[in-house]
This record gives C-alpha cells, sequence and structure tokens, in this order.
C-alpha cells in the first residue's frame, strides 16, 4: 500500500513524499532544482535531483514534524490514527506546521 503527499515550502510545492513497501522517499521536483528560490526544506536534506530514501523509517526531518507529547496524544485519539503510523500522521496533521514547511496529502 502506497501513502504519498506534496511537500511545501511557503507555500508552494517544492517536492514529493511517498511510501511504499521499499521504504520512505523524498524526491524535489524537477522544476524546484532548477530554481531552488527558497533553498531547501531542511539543511539534511541539500537540493538535488536524485531521490532520498530510508527503507525503514520516515526521513529524520519530516519525522520531526509530527507532534509530540500530549500533543500527539490528543492527535491519535482525535482522527483515530495510528502513532506508530509516521507516514499516516504526516499526510493528516502537518499540512500547517510551525515554520515555512507543510505536507499534503495526494488525492488517492
Amino acid at each position: 500500500m502506497s501513502k504519498s503527499g506534496k511537500v511545501l515550502l511557503h507555500d508552494k510545492p517544492v517536492g514529493d513524499i511517498w511510501q511504499d513497501e521499499e521504504g520512505y522517499w523524498f524526491q524535489y521536483l524537477p522544476d524546484y532544482v532548477a530554481n531552488p528560490i527558497y533553498g531547501p526544506v531542511s539543511q539534511t536534506l541539500p537540493v538535488r535531483e536524485y531521490v532520498y530514501h530510508d527503507d525503514r523509517n520516515l526521513i529524520p526531518f519530516f519525522d520531526g514534524l509530527i507532534p509530540e507529547g500530549w500533543l500527539l496524544d490528543i492527535t491519535v485519539k482525535n482522527w483515530k490514527l495510528n502513532e506508530k503510523d509516521r507516514m499516516e500522521l504526516l499526510l493528516t496533521v502537518c499540512k500547517d506546521c510551525i515554520g515555512a514547511v507543510g505536507v499534503i496529502r495526494n488525492e488517492e
């Protein structure tokens, strides 16, 4: 089962993020690689044309956008989510994060 979303920087699409049977992936959009007007989404994810991949865990920068502690507890309870499903949490609650980065779910 694949889950995917669009990564926004200052409300503009800059990349795609997805999870499939091979792990977690992030890739900047080709137009953004050609003209990265806002720079990288994170210092740990420099703008490049090649895909970022982790076969076991959500890429750490994006995992860090997910609420923690009591706020995570409220999120899990209100949306009836599994707190271990990091990609579903990211796609559900990280549209309007504090800061410049957001993630919106791709329509299925």
